[in-house]
């Protein structure tokens, strides 16, 4: 059996020319993962474990965790119908909510105590329940109304972490609040005065202090403010989070391919189609510049895209990963359930079938129709894709997911690289981690690898961004990388200036690429290229100032597939200057030709590069 593994309605390509996908795609993807988790509940309901590696909160809490995001898949469905789903769809989650919540019957959750897990479960609840309030609330008998209220009432008076986590007391509290239940007003707004902190413009905000740009903005940072407004009522704060997503999904719909994968950058990535929440949410607020038809095609080619590829797997279920199960990409949070988190990507089920945004013939997107470049400077993200291919690609300048100073800084492959793409992970298993290849500037002194852990932005604008990094080398010596990065097309050129003591040896990498079967792998004189069997090519070229390239292999490190290789340049000693052409496509690559056409000129520390078609660009370093 090859995926999708699941059976699918025809495809409509007079309504959705580009992905084939309706409305009833949407509903056959939500009841299959709906029924798959229902060998792995417990008898009443309240616990929904299905297999895979636990979190660190422990087995109860994961059961919960099931319970809860199913619950809020179950909503989507439920409310989108009106109502008018099978009946043991409506049971089960009344029967859960029962169980949970009584103390007699072997299945109750545990009482929500400070910053535990239970709150996050909570706010789905919280919001299951508002959406499908007609149907299992307002149904419920009294005494398990009080118990439930109770249960989620232990959210009043507790402290939440400083991040996302604020916004699930706002939620769960305005919940409570809506059927009279205890709730403290100050700790309702208190998480929607933070994120007004938090917010760093362009429609971006950061999870918590520090520079914590990632998907976070798209599951939690925007969706839970706009859902509260559609709790509470309030105008004037719905007013501005409509504005901030609208500006968000201007650019965010650059983070996606031509063939609906997102860009894989950042933490809880085994959400996966949690991404499309904000795509949705745009059209449900009426906070979107994205066209019905648009919208649409963007959030179907992402389900595609997943289902094409085995998510859900054969047994219906998502597993703890990106494709298939992959351990190094999520973090030790995540339990077999936690990838249910997914079910806010169908927050477009809410929109009733007759909303244009089921009924308006699919439009393409961008970089259907051609290159595209996009700058978020308040992230120092930078975005270019292309057309013939159909691969988005980010260049990290901006997002570190650390802590702010004086607080101690690590480094993570799922942010600290210098790009991410649409097609490409970065290597992320230990071996490969210690290493350091792919997408990093590393300085070499000795055994020890460099890391990029606090990242500094400079600039971000146009088709150009920067940042600078500091080294600690081993014995104390103190290092400095500033990064400069220039896109055009598939191309991206780096220019480093490394400041470190002549011994230090210096490598550059390009993107990982991975497959099934070894990429295959070819050098030259100063270039090396990786190229999957499907033809992606990953290739870098040295421009100035590197001596040798190489490429490195590895196994079982990638998200993409268990052999992987990235292609790399090495300069023995006393860096300087490097300037590198970084080259990802799924075109045929000629690195050799790129070198001769591509011109750098070097005066001092004034770097001129001249592109092919003639278009020049000078960079220089900052002022320190």
């Amino acid at each position: 059996m090859t995926p999708p593994y699941l059976a699918l309605p025809p495809t409509d390509r007079v309504l959705s020319p580009r992905t084939g996908w309706t409305r009833a795609h949407w509903e056959a993807v939500a009841d299959r993962l709906l029924d798959a988790l229902v060998p792995h509940a417990s008898p009443g309901f309240a616990r929904v474990l299905p297999p895979g590696r636990g979190s660190w909160s422990g087995l109860v809490l994961d059961g919960l965790e099931g319970f809860a995001r199913g619950f809020l898949l179950a909503a989507f469905r439920i409310a989108g119908a009106g109502g008018e789903v099978r009946p043991e769809l409506l049971e089960r989650y009344a029967r859960g909510l029962a169980s949970g919540t009584d103390p007699a019957s072997g299945e109750a959750w545990p009482e929500i105590t400070d910053c535990s897990q239970q709150m996050v479960e909570a706010a789905a609840i919280a919001l299951a329940l508002h959406e499908t309030r007609p149907w299992i609330w307002d149904r419920l008998s009294p005494g398990v109304r009080e118990r439930v209220v109770d249960w989620l009432a232990g959210f009043v008076g507790k402290r939440t972490w400083e991040n996302n986590w604020m916004l699930f007391q706002t939620v769960t509290e305005e919940f409570l609040r809506s059927v009279g239940g205890p709730h403290e007003p100050a700790e309702i707004t208190r998480g929607l005065d933070r994120i007004e902190e938090w917010y760093a413009g362009d429609g971006w905000y950061t999870d918590g202090p520090g520079r914590n740009f990632d998907y976070y903005n798209a599951w939690a940072l925007h969706l839970y403010p706009l859902m509260w407004t559609r709790m509470s009522g309030d105008e004037g704060r719905a007013a501005v989070y409509r504005e901030r997503l609208r500006e968000f999904l201007g650019t965010y719909q650059h983070f996606f391919g031509a063939d609906g994968a997102p860009i894989h950058h950042g933490r809880s990535l085994c959400y996966r189609f949690a991404c499309l929440a904000p795509v949705w949410l745009g059209a449900l607020c009426d906070a979107t510049p994205l066209e019905p038809g648009r919208t649409r095609r963007l959030a179907s080619g992402v389900l595609r895209h997943f289902a094409e590829r085995g998510v859900p797997d054969r047994a219906g279920l998502l597993p703890l990963g990106w494709y298939g199960t992959f351990l190094p990409a999520t973090q030790p949070y995540s339990g077999p359930a936690s990838p249910y988190w997914a079910a806010k990507g169908f927050l477009g089920l809410l929109l009733p079938p007759g909303h244009a945004v089921w009924t308006a013939p699919e439009l393409p997107l961008p970089i259907e129709s051609g290159d595209v470049t996009a700058a978020i400077p308040a992230a120092g993200l930078l975005l270019h894709g292309t057309r013939h291919d159909g691969i988005a690609r980010l260049v990290n300048h901006g997002s570190d997911h650390n802590p702010p100073p004086p607080a101690e800084a690590a480094d993570d492959p799922h942010y600290a690289k210098l790009a991410y793409s649409s097609r490409t992970a970065p290597d992320a298993s230990p071996d490969a981690f210690r290493r350091g290849v792919d997408n990093h500037l590393a300085l070499l002194d000795g055994d020890a690898v460099s890391r990029r852990a606090r990242v500094h932005p400079l600039a971000c604008s146009g088709r150009q961004a920067s940042s600078w990094h500091e080294v600690r080398l081993p014995g104390g010596e103190e290092a400095r990388v500033e990064s400069h990065s220039l896109v055009r097309g598939p191309w991206e050129v780096r220019v480093h200036y490394v400041t470190a003591p002549a011994r230090v040896a210096v490598r550059e990498g390009g993107h990982a690429v991975a497959a099934a079967s070894a990429p295959e792998t070819a050098r030259g004189d100063g270039w090396a290229l990786a190229r999957r069997p499907d033809g992606l090519t990953s290739a870098v070229v040295g421009l100035y100032g590197w001596r040798e390239a190489e490429v490195a292999a590895a196994v079982e490190a990638n998200a993409f597939g268990p052999r992987s290789a990235t292609p790399y340049l090495w300069s023995p000693g006393d860096p300087g200057v490097l300037v590198s052409l970084v080259v990802l496509s799924g075109d045929a690559v000629h690195p050799g030709a790129l070198r001769e056409a591509v011109g750098v000129d070097v005066q001092g520390d004034s770097v001129t590069v001249v592109f092919p078609d003639g278009d020049r660009a000078t960079v220089t370093p900052a002022a320190r």
